[in-house]
């Protein structure tokens, strides 16, 4: 590995706070319009926050899982889709020393990111497969050219697809044997459409659009791998447990944001009829001990897991996973406690509960989606108890 060629800015790691508050600013009218987060998406990347898994060797900080989980809770607070967003880059930043990308690309990839928001996502979810997280190899084709590769194929859910500098594009080549791999597609190549069709109920901004790509063209060094791999093979789900528990963190920010409506709520409310904020009563402050218990311990598995990572105390892909599980139910059932306690306002389009509701949704659609993990965790734990012989 060279010098860094770029300085990249520190991540504002002290000031979470000021950049969820400019996040939550402007969620409410991108949810409402559907509009791509440009303005939350420059926020995070002026405080250092879209690079800041780059290691220091290229010109980061190098942040840990620790870290990062408490920047996604962060941003998840504030707009959970300009957050979405932000993990998709985020994370092949994180695992970049695992799966290395040529230096010659990424290096070009850090030096547009020192000056402007450089979004990167990995393309999977196929329209006749669905996610890869259930096994089988993509129809996306990459054809060997004389220059290099040439791509086609149909991607579903790709998570900022129209702000993308990046797309990462899972495809299987055209070989008499087929390879698969990861394949690099600069977002202004000929030959690549964004197709408008995200018309979900949660995570409305976050813009995870179809993508049809048409013989795009990339060169040979557009590749970050490509391997052997069986038609039946199965991806490896508890190999990428750190990053099932960091996606969980946004979600915790989301629904950290509908306690604390609920909490304005209860303190704001005071009937005629009882004279006195409904925080008083017992009914509310049943529910917001409920509420907490759920956030404070799914809070306790995301952080526990991501700082053991990060000191270096092994952590199996099956403890992750299930540390992704809980924490998914709990905040989702927190979500749903607070709503259920406010009744009609909670579900008013004038308060924000009525959003966080819709985003919280897509906390456990993100594969491996919970019957996936339970299976993965439990041929893990009953491999682990087999009789020796």
């Amino acid at each position: 590995m060279s010098a860094p060629t770029v300085r990249l800015p520190a991540p504002a790691l002290d000031r979470l706070d000021e950049v969820t508050a400019a996040l939550a600013a402007t969620a409410a009218e991108t949810d409402r319009t559907a509009a791509f987060p440009h303005a939350a998406i420059q926020v995070v990347h002026d405080a250092g926050l879209l690079t800041a898994a780059v290691a220091p060797g290229f010109g980061g900080a190098g942040a840990g899982v620790s870290d990062l989980a408490r920047i996604l809770q962060a941003l998840g607070k504030g707009d959970p889709s300009a957050a979405l967003i932000t993990a998709m880059t985020l994370l092949p930043h994180a695992f970049q020393a695992r799966r290395p990308w040529p230096e010659e690309l990424y290096g070009r990839v850090l030096a547009e990111s020192a000056v402007r928001p450089t979004l990167l996502n990995h393309a999977r979810v196929e329209p006749e497969l669905g996610s890869p997280a259930r096994g089988g190899l993509p129809a996306t084709r990459a054809r060997r050219t004389a220059a290099g590769w040439s791509v086609s194929g149909r991607k579903r859910f790709v998570t900022g697809a129209e702000g993308l500098s990046y797309f990462l594009v899972w495809a299987a080549t055209d070989e008499p044997v087929p390879r698969v791999g990861t394949f690099v597609l600069p977002a202004d190549t000929p030959g690549i459409e964004v197709l408008p069709n995200w018309h979900q109920l949660g995570l409305r901004a976050s813009g995870s659009h179809d993508v049809a790509f048409t013989e795009v063209e990339i060169p040979a060094g557009n590749v970050l791998d490509v391997s052997d791999r069986g038609p039946g093979a199965e991806q490896d789900n508890l190999a990428a447990g750190a990053l099932h528990v960091l996606l969980s963190a946004l979600y915790l920010g989301v629904a950290r944001a509908a306690q604390e409506y609920v909490h304005r709520f209860a303190h704001e409310r005071v009937p005629t009829n009882l004279g006195r904020p409904v925080a008083t009563t017992e009914r509310f402050r049943l529910a917001a001990g409920e509420i907490e218990t759920l956030l404070s311990t799914a809070e306790q598995l995301v952080h526990g897991v991501t700082d053991r990572l990060d000191r270096g105390i092994p952590v199996s892909g099956a403890e992750a996973l299930a540390a992704k599980v809980v924490a998914v139910r709990h905040v989702t059932a927190a979500v749903h406690t607070g709503l259920r306690l406010l009744g009609n306002p909670g579900l008013s389009q004038d308060n924000p509960l009525e959003r966080h509701f819709r985003d919280i949704q897509s906390a456990g659609v993100h594969a491996p989606q919970e019957d996936t993990a339970l299976l993965d965790i439990g041929a893990a734990v009953l491999a682990a108890a087999a009789p020796a012989g």
